[in-house]
């Protein structure tokens, strides 16, 4: 299968994500290797989760920095000092600008909970109890330099329940989410996506994915 694919892991919150990737990769179950994991803030509690699996941990804060596009640069560099063959946003809450963008350009992939196009942007979960729809779920994406724009590379869907609200729906999206990001990474780590200007499938990725995620046709 050849050597795991590098990744750089860049996180805001409690990095349940990152924790699933961590799983599944000491599982055997994602071939892939976390070389950095990097926060845009210094209390972000998934820095204390890398550092328990003994991972290499770095923080580019924005506060840091006057001007949005100098903490881009600095995000650049940093990613580019460990060298990863794909970037992981995973519960990352900022936008990646410019300088990422040119640098890793279809090499960087988000985690959204919703079912997009539907629901770009913050509070998806949300923004699908107001809507009254009756199924939501989780995409995995391409970032580009829009909001929650890019190639979808699969999505897992969640149903809405009579008695949810948007934290409880959330929390099941988040359990998808563990499912389904592992498993787009493998498969890119395999070849069975092909990432680039126009991602592709080959092989038979669809099937090996939990039963609720459905791949788009591209």
């Amino acid at each position: 299968m050849g050597e795991p694919l590098k990744l750089a892991v860049l996180v805001s919150g409690r990095g349940s994500n990152l924790a699933a990737l961590i799983h599944a990769v000491s599982a055997g179950s994602c071939h892939a290797r976390i070389v950095a994991v990097i926060a845009d803030r210094r209390s972000a509690p998934a820095l204390d989760l890398a550092r328990e699996h003994g991972l290499p941990t770095y923080v580019v804060a924005a506060k840091d920095y006057v001007e949005r596009p100098q903490w881009d640069e600095a995000l650049a560099a940093q990613l580019a000092e460990v060298s990863p063959e794909l970037v992981v946003l995973a519960g990352f809450m900022r936008l990646v600008g410019n300088a990422v963008l040119a640098r890793f350009a279809g090499r960087i992939v988000n985690v959204h909970p919703a079912l997009l196009p539907a629901f770009p942007g913050l509070d998806a979960p949300a923004q699908a109890i107001a809507a009254r729809v009756c199924l939501s779920g989780c995409t995995v994406h391409v970032v580009d330099a829009g909001v929650d724009t890019g190639p979808i590379l699969a999505q897992a869907a969640v149903p809405l329940l009579p008695t949810d609200d948007a934290a409880t729906l959330h929390a099941r999206i988040q359990k998808a989410e563990h499912a389904l990001l592992p498993a787009v990474v493998h498969a890119v780590a395999r070849g069975t996506i092909v990432l680039g200007a126009v991602p592709r499938y080959a092989g038979t990725f669809p099937s090996q994915l939990p039963s609720l995620v459905s791949p788009p046709v591209i």
